[in-house]
């Protein structure tokens, strides 16, 4: 026996005809109907096909009166609760039978139809049989998606019950609705003492207009997600909370309340203020550092310009203090390096953008690093285009990029190698390549060669590596400018590039020509000047430099000499060191200032203290000016003239 038109097993009729006519017979009538049908020869092959499916028995009485030991009646109890399978009974005509009586009482759903059936009668019972099945089968998929869904609630309300972050909904209104174990822990209310609570038990009473801004968002259906504020636990505790909260639709898809998860980032905070404490912390210890750094080298400088001014036409004498100098100088750009980095990353600089013609800044960055190029006995070849080329940019911070990638190439190439710097137009950009035929970098190394205090190569060869600071601050500087910047090498020894990319100024407008600076006089004229320095060997040196210049000088070393000589010594200028012990510069200015008799005395504040706030306490003591040492000593000529004295040292440069 086969399975009839290829229905599915529950979708047939198991069939028992009293002959193989009879079942031939049967079988072609239900086909013909369109009922899948399968013989069976017994009521055995019955029950053991009802174990695969079945959507209805259709059998003699006669089979039921076979059954002795009630085979069929046992198979059709252990049916599942949603299933009561329709067993069709074809009864002798005459009067009712005994066994179809049982029948009806031990097989439950059992429809009785007379012999001789018509066809038509036949087919029609088939088929309610078959419609009541598939309802059947309809309550089982709904109870099995029922169970689904109860077992995927019981898991979503395991996970919240067990979860560590506060999850509790509420309504339209503000009022708790549900409070998980999370809650419970975090905020110290039981569900009992928080449902039926309007949500503001949590809230602290100055950020109580945060619930209706929030409120007001969800009844527009916005979900808020990653909301940082405070809530209060009830031991009083604050707590800093990330809450994400989402709208709660019923059925109609109408918006009825809110859940809401609260997680616990007192942590977090705790740890960003702490990073913020030490970013704090590093950063004074730089200005300090920086401070310390340049106390040394003020008398250091000061030194080598009385050095080249005394001394005569010795060769070796002029050589060591080339050497000197520009040594002193490569340790002031590592001291302002530290204190650029620092300002950087606290987003203090603000660039000073202008229409700048960049082959100028090429130039100048070249003249920058000559003497580190030249001292390695590098060759250096340019191409730049002639065509100008406009950018929107900071000149000074421009040229200070070129200038640490110069500077990088010649540190990082052994003596006598060969540098390329090239400048070429990419449409509305312009490309800065910066090459070399050093030691190149490490494929491992690439990507952080522009992170802080990161160095590619600290061999003991590479006497002057620095600090790792250059080319941090040409990645940041590069891109406050809309700029990119990439480093490419090969591995090592086998050179490397870093190209910068810029965008050029939309609608050029003519490049300002930069005036030269006017270079002060030699001499100064005979104005009194009163230096005051705790360090001695800084208040002795400049005494000594600034009296080679001309100038009539008096040294003091602290405060309260620095007022008892201003009356005695009556100067224009006053030259004040800040950090000094018992009095600082700061107080001796305000001292100075409040005077009617010393308002026309130039004040200049000369300290290791060089960031903006130092700037701005020196300015509301009363300084005119304030240099960080080591003092060029260009710029302290410049400062210690007089205004006419200046105009006419300008127009002599001119």
């Amino acid at each position: 026996m086969t399975e009839a038109n290829g229905k599915g097993l529950e979708q047939r009729v198991l069939v028992l005809a009293p002959t193989s006519k009879d079942a031939e017979l049967t079988r072609s009538v239900l086909d013909r109907a369109g009922v899948a049908c399968f013989g069976c020869r017994d009521l055995n092959e019955i029950c053991d096909q009802l174990e695969a499916g079945a959507a209805a028995i259709l059998l003699p009485e006669d089979a039921i009166i076979q059954d002795c030991n009630h085979r069929l009646a046992d198979c059709l109890g252990c049916q599942p609760t949603w299933s009561d399978l329709p067993v069709l009974i074809l009864a002798r005509p005459g009067a009712d039978s005994a066994a179809v009586a049982q029948a009806m009482d031990l097989l439950g759903n059992v429809v009785v139809l007379e012999r001789p059936i018509r066809v038509a009668a036949l087919v029609s019972a088939v088929r309610t049989a078959l419609r009541a099945r598939q309802r059947q089968y309809q309550i089982r998929n709904h109870l099995a998606e029922r169970d689904r869904d109860m077992q995927a609630l019981a898991l979503l309300a395991a996970i919240v019950a067990s979860s560590d972050d506060a999850i509790f909904s509420k309504t339209l209104e503000g009022r708790i609705l549900t409070w998980n174990a999370g809650a419970e822990r975090l905020f110290g209310y039981s569900a009992a003492e928080a449902i039926g609570q309007p949500i503001t038990l949590l809230i602290p009473a100055e950020r109580h207009d945060e619930e209706p801004a929030l409120l007001a968002r969800l009844r527009q259906g916005e979900r808020i997600e990653h909301f940082e504020t405070v809530r209060v636990a009830k031991d009083g505790r604050r707590i800093d909370v990330s809450l994400t909260v989402s709208p709660v639709r019923n059925a109609n898809g109408e918006i009825i309340g809110a859940s809401k998860v609260a997680r616990d980032i007192t942590q977090r905070k705790e740890a960003e203020a702490a990073l913020r404490e030490a970013d704090r912390r590093k950063n004074e210890f730089l200005a300090i550092l920086a401070h310390e750094l340049r106390n040394p080298l003020a008398p250091i400088r000061n030194s080598l310009h009385i050095l080249r001014m005394s001394a005569g036409s010795d060769p070796s004498a002029d050589c060591v203090t080339d050497i000197m100098e520009r040594q002193v100088n490569h340790m002031v750009r590592l001291v302002d390096d530290l204190l650029e980095i620092s300002r950087i990353t606290r987003g203090k600089i603000e660039l000073r953008k202008e229409p700048v013609e960049l082959a100028a800044i090429v130039r100048g960055a070249v003249e920058t690093s000559r003497p580190l190029i030249d001292s390695a006995c590098h060759q250096l070849a340019m191409a730049i285009p002639p065509e100008p080329l406009t950018l929107e940019a900071d000149a000074v911070r421009l040229t200070q990029v070129i200038a640490n990638l110069l500077n990088n190439a010649a540190k990082y190439t052994d003596a006598g190698g060969q540098i390329w710097l090239t400048v070429r137009r990419e449409g509305e950009r312009v490309a800065i390549s910066v090459r070399d035929n050093g030691t190149g970098i490490p494929a491992d190394m690439l990507p952080y060669v522009f992170d802080l205090f990161m160095q590619a190569n600290r061999s003991s060869d590479r006497a002057q590596g620095g600090l790792g600071i250059g080319l941090a601050l040409v990645k940041s500087l590069v891109e406050m400018h809309g700029g990119s910047v990439r480093a490419h090498s090969d591995g090592p020894g086998k050179g490397s590039e870093f190209v910068v990319r810029l965008p050029l100024a939309a609608s050029p407008r003519p490049a300002g020509r930069a005036e030269p600076e006017p270079r002060p006089s030699t001499v100064l004229p005979a104005r009194r000047v009163l230096v005051v320095d705790d360090n001695r060997d800084a208040a002795e040196s400049l005494g000594m430099l600034l009296r080679l210049l001309g100038a009539d000088v008096h040294v003091v070393y602290n405060g309260p000499d620095a007022l008892e000589a201003l009356t005695a010594y009556r100067p224009a200028v006053v030259l004040l060191d800040i950090g000094m012990p018992n009095m600082d510069g700061h107080e001796v200015a305000r001292q100075i200032r409040q005077r009617p008799e010393f308002q026309d005395v130039t004040l200049i504040a000369l300290t290791g203290w060089g960031q903006e706030e130092d700037r701005r306490l020196s300015q509301s003591a009363g300084f005119n000016y304030h240099l960080i040492k080591p003092a060029d000593a260009g710029a302290l000529q410049m400062l210690l003239m007089s205004p006419e004295d200046r105009e006419e040292g300008q127009r002599t440069a001119t």
